[in-house]
């Protein structure tokens, strides 16, 4: 799949999810089918502009809003590969998740720096 896609998705689905709105209510709010929606946040499909806009009115949001992970992403230098890949794993699971693998790192590098 396209990273782009990847990030699209993503940043739609944390918009959605800090709204408080369920797939389905953002589906009927743009006029889409749900499980468009779940496709679309998974990276599944890919989104004409069109839907894309429409997806933006719907979250009550511009369309570049649809694209801050890009730029956030455009300010790591190509050193920063690793952090790149972090982010990108990062933005396809929940807060919980998130907060797991957050809590899993840390102890790791407590481990490290006790050396």
């Amino acid at each position: 799949m396209s990273e782009l896609l990847d990030l699209v998705g993503a940043r739609i689905r944390d918009i959605r999810k800090a709204q408080g709105l369920s797939q389905e209510v953002l589906a009927e709010k743009a006029g889409f089918n749900s499980s468009y929606i779940g496709f679309i946040e998974r990276a599944e499909r890919n989104i004409s502009l069109k839907n894309l806009e429409k997806i933006a009115s719907a979250l009550n949001v511009g369309v570049g809003e649809l694209f801050t992970y890009m730029q956030e992403k455009s300010e790591l230098s190509d050193d920063d590969e690793n952090v790149k890949r972090l982010i990108s794993l990062l933005r396809k699971h929940d807060s919980d998740e998130i907060s797991m693998a957050l809590n899993v790192i840390t102890e790791i590098f407590k481990t490290y720096d006790r050396k």
